[in-house]
């Protein structure tokens, strides 16, 4: 087994600006969004219609945070009432296909969890550690 090495400057900078991308791809709502839009251009209340238990306020800060990446682009179109389109980038396809087996993964062992969560809360009571 290889000798893990010490990361120098170039690397560990590397993985503090990884670190930042993952925190944002894998925050609260992110991964909904760019899995929702994986089918295609979506209006924001179909994203938000689509995603249960987010805010107006949070859709907005997810949506920007990933425009802002360049993982979402943000189409308005001038007509009453204003109507905005977001779809993936090139960028965002890419995160897609990453995070394709992540969903289709948790979606497979749903079962398998909650049973889990079950079991675990019959022997400790149902309390989480400290």
């Amino acid at each position: 087994m290889p000798t893990p090495r010490a990361p120098n400057a170039a690397t560990a900078n590397s993985g503090c600006r990884a670190r930042e991308i993952l925190d944002r791809v894998g925050d609260k709502w992110s991964l909904y969004v760019v899995s929702l839009l994986g089918g295609g251009t979506m209006r924001f209340g179909e994203l938000q219609r689509a995603i249960d238990g987010i805010t107006p306020r949070m859709l907005t800060v997810t949506v920007r945070s990933l425009e802002r990446d360049g993982l979402v682009t943000r189409t308005v179109h001038p007509v009453v009432p204003p109507r905005v389109d977001y779809d993936l980038t090139a960028t965002g396809r890419t995160l897609l296909e990453a995070v394709t087996p992540l969903v289709e993964w948790a979606d497979a062992h749903l079962g398998d969890i909650d049973a889990a969560r079950v079991r675990y809360d019959a022997r400790s009571g149902g309390c989480l550690p400290d």
